[in-house]
């Protein structure tokens, strides 16, 4: 069992800067696949990153890459999403999820959940 929790969600301007973290517990985090997810009011939820096991493998959405970055500390048992020059479109509360057995953008296949972070662009 592995409970997520993701802070640093806020408000922000259009062109500024946020980091989320998601903070897991439990002495097995170094073996999921971490992924970040987001959705829009009246919109499906929609794939925005993932990291392996390791960190060493990484993969975008479109409308992200280059502005956001995947990364994980397996000591502190946290992942992050560095998000740069955000976009008004960019506003979604952010989940983060983690899959013992999947790295993808699917997100029926990831095992569990955090309860999500809003994240607000305003233009």
């Amino acid at each position: 069992q592995v409970q997520l929790v993701e802070s640093g969600g806020g408000l922000v301007q259009a062109g500024g800067s946020l980091r989320l973290s998601c903070a897991a517990s439990g002495r097995t985090f170094s073996s999921y696949a971490m992924g970040w997810f987001r959705q829009a009011p009246g919109k499906e939820r929609e794939f925005v990153a993932r990291i392996s096991w390791n960190g060493g493998s990484t993969y975008y959405a479109d409308s992200v890459k280059g502005r956001f970055t995947i990364s994980r500390d397996n000591a502190k048992n946290t992942v992050y999403l560095q998000m740069n020059s955000l976009k008004p479109e960019d506003t979604a509360v952010y989940y983060c999820a983690a899959s013992r057995s999947y790295i993808g953008g699917t997100s029926a296949r990831y095992d569990y959940w955090g309860q999500g972070t809003q994240v607000t662009v305003s233009s």
